[in-house]
């Protein structure tokens, strides 16, 4: 028990940055309106689509970079480095009396929300015994339903109070500012001490984080892999098209999947949707919020009993099912009840099916299928691919909505989704329970048959 409370103070600590970087992130979802009418944009439909985007294009560039800074000054500092961009474009943010400066603002927050979740998920992986890293590994998806959250209700002043939109964006300082202070009382990775040698200082952190009686046994453990700084004589090339191709293509085709899936143009627009059939967007999107917290909690229950693969599985055919009742809602032969209905219960339920699997477990079991000496730029290479399909999904929904009608846009997203269960079935390997090292050999079994 006393084991397990010190593992998890260690993850809590770093739970106020995620939340900070959906603050960040997500605010301007409520708060858009009242921004462009102050600085003078209001109309401006390119204006308006860069404030938002732009985030997203700070977030490729963080995450691309995110794995060099990782291996070069560690998981620790490497979260205070994602607090500091986040700090700074929200001051520049809420401070901002120009169009250019609120996107080079929102820039800032971007680079810091794709430096944070890779390093998120490297750390959880590295400093959780095997037997409680996907509950710990939860709290990183529960931590972005808090601040998804949190961002809605902040916002929600905004129509009424002039000027809210700047104390919006000061709020979201906070818990960034608090992650940036946490990581210094909390440990560091071991694994990452002793692949720059510093063996002395990894079994200091071992003991810190799970008493001197396992010690020894994590020590033995982490020889069994080759020891020194492999992994900056590591080229991008190597990893896409040499002996790790196979891992790095399951990585990036999963968060391929999972963007494809359409997740994010449901978040993105669901207002909409919630408006067309009279319905306030305010608690459509708080019912959404809701249903992404419960499943994201349920997913950090049954992470670690039911494993990995179950999840993926189980929530990439639920999606798959309820976006079909999507489908038939857009159907000329629904009526308007049951089409009004069908649409939003289908539209919580793919959102609760994401959460139980397809949110959370992507970025958890990357961290731990990646081999040591490539992991941290491995996953920043994965995640980019994330951040480029995300953008496109966002920029492209309603264009395509518009040519190709919802009925066959969604039988397009639900067709992924069908291809994720296919290929999560055929290529993910199971991972609950395992030490990082028992998985990294079991992967080069399945290679090798």
């Amino acid at each position: 028990m006393i084991l397990k409370m010190k593992i998890q103070l260690q993850c809590v600590y770093r739970v106020p940055g995620l939340v900070g970087g959906a603050l960040c992130g997500i605010v301007v979802n409520e708060t858009l309106e009242s921004i462009s009418i102050d600085l003078g944009f209001s109309g401006n439909t390119l204006a308006e689509g860069l404030v938002v985007s732009i985030c997203l294009g700070g977030a490729f560039i963080g995450s691309l970079f995110s794995g060099w800074i990782a291996d070069g000054v560690g998981r620790r500092r490497s979260f205070q480095l994602c607090a500091l961009p986040m700090i700074i474009g929200a001051i520049m943010s809420a401070t901002s009396t120009s169009l250019w400066g609120m996107l080079l603002g929102r820039l800032f927050v971007g680079t810091g929300m794709g430096l944070g979740p890779p390093v998120a998920a490297l750390y959880v992986a590295e400093v959780s015994p095997p037997a409680v890293r996907g509950t710990f590994g939860g709290l990183t998806q529960i931590a972005t339903c808090l601040g998804l959250m949190g961002s809605l209700f902040i916002g929600i002043p905004a129509k009424e109070i002039v000027g809210w939109w700047r104390i919006c964006f000061w709020v979201s300082v906070i818990p960034s500012t608090a992650l940036a202070l946490f990581m210094e009382i909390c440990a560091e990775s071991p694994y990452w001490l002793f692949k720059r040698g510093r063996t002395i200082e990894a079994e200091a952190e071992f003991e810190k984080l799970l008493g001197g009686l396992h010690v020894k046994p994590a020590m033995n453990d982490l020889t069994k892999s080759d020891r020194g700084d492999e992994s900056s004589g590591i080229k991008i090339s190597e990893l896409l098209f040499g002996c790790h191709a196979r891992v790095m293509f399951i990585g990036s085709t999963l968060f391929a999947l999972q963007q494809l899936s359409g997740i994010n143009a449901v978040f993105y627009f669901s207002s909409a949707v919630f408006e067309s059939f009279g319905v306030p967007s305010k608690l459509g999107n708080t019912c959404v919020g809701i249903c992404n917290l419960l499943g994201s909690i349920i997913s950090m229950i049954l992470m670690d009993k039911l494993g990995r693969k179950v999840l993926l599985l189980g929530s990439f055919l639920g999606m798959a099912v309820t976006m079909g009742l999507q489908v038939i809602a857009a159907s000329p032969y629904a009526s308007i009840f049951g089409g009004m209905y069908l649409s939003v219960g289908g539209m919580l339920l793919y959102v609760l099916s994401f959460a139980l699997g397809a949110g959370p477990v992507p970025c958890l079991l990357m961290s731990e299928i990646l081999p040591g000496k490539i992991r941290a730029k491995a996953m920043a290479i994965c995640l980019a691919v994330h951040w480029v399909i995300n953008f496109f999904v966002g920029l492209l929904f309603l264009r395509m909505l518009e040519q190709l009608g919802a009925q066959l846009l969604y039988s397009i997203f639900g067709s992924f989704c069908l291809l994720a269960v296919l290929f999560v079935k055929k290529y993910v390997l199971e991972t609950k329970g395992k030490s990082l090292q028992e998985i990294e050999i079991a992967l080069l079994a399945q290679e090798a048959t």
